[in-house]
């Protein structure tokens, strides 16, 4: 497992320090998620989950983000998720704002023997200064078992495309790559890389390593 990681890592920082960077549209970033699930029934879930983002090459905190909300499984494919955002980040000039989100999720889960495709829907409305908007967020997840290599844990690709109402059109696009481990019955994590390619935000061309520790009580 440890080589794993230490390979991820090796790629993520090779492309965060030999890639040439341009201060307004360029970053290195650290993103950092922590999230609690407390089931309710078989079927309902809560969910709490608090983010800490480091960027201006991971030395600054960027922003801090914490959500709440429901995950509905009627079965093993579908899943529902209504949450709300708090979000409050460091913009352009530095200076720190606050940003609510109300947000909707519907994912699909096709499962074949030891891999899985995943299909997610997610639109957003975006409440923020100074002017509201929405986005759709469509993926395409792809997880391959890797207990041979590494006990209990998971290979995983994902691509992610957001449309903007404000732009109208698509501007923005994730791709990810990482691995999940199950560390006990209750606790699971995702080491993994990102980069995002986006030619409207600032900085919007992002060179990510992120963590996400998934606790269910």
């Amino acid at each position: 497992m440890r080589k794993i990681f230490f390979v991820l890592a090796v790629i993520g920082f090779g492309v965060l320090f030999t890639r040439a960077q341009t201060i307004d549209t360029d970053d290195n970033q650290s993103w950092n998620d922590v999230q609690i699930t407390v089931p309710i029934t078989k079927e309902f879930d809560f969910t709490l989950t608090g983010t800490f983002r480091f960027g201006k090459n991971i030395t600054r905190l960027n922003d801090r983000r914490i959500a709440v909300g429901f995950l509905y499984k009627p079965n093993k494919s579908w899943s529902f998720q209504p949450f709300y955002w708090n979000i409050v980040a460091r913009n352009v000039s530095g200076r720190f704002l606050t940003e609510h989100r109300l947000n909707f999720r519907a994912t699909y889960r096709f499962s074949f023997k030891k891999t899985g495709l995943s299909h997610r829907s997610w639109i957003e409305r975006r409440l923020r200064q100074p002017r509201n908007s929405w986005r759709y967020r469509p993926s395409l997840t792809f997880e391959k078992d890797i207990k041979k290599i590494i006990p209990d844990a998971k290979f995983f690709v994902s691509e992610e495309i957001f449309y903007d109402s404000i732009l109208k059109r698509f501007s923005r696009n994730r791709f990810s790559i990482g691995i999940n481990k199950t560390l006990t019955k209750n606790l699971q994590l995702d080491v993994f890389y990102l980069r995002q390619n986006d030619g409207f935000s600032r900085p919007g061309d992002l060179n990510v390593i992120g963590t996400a520790w998934r606790i269910r009580l």
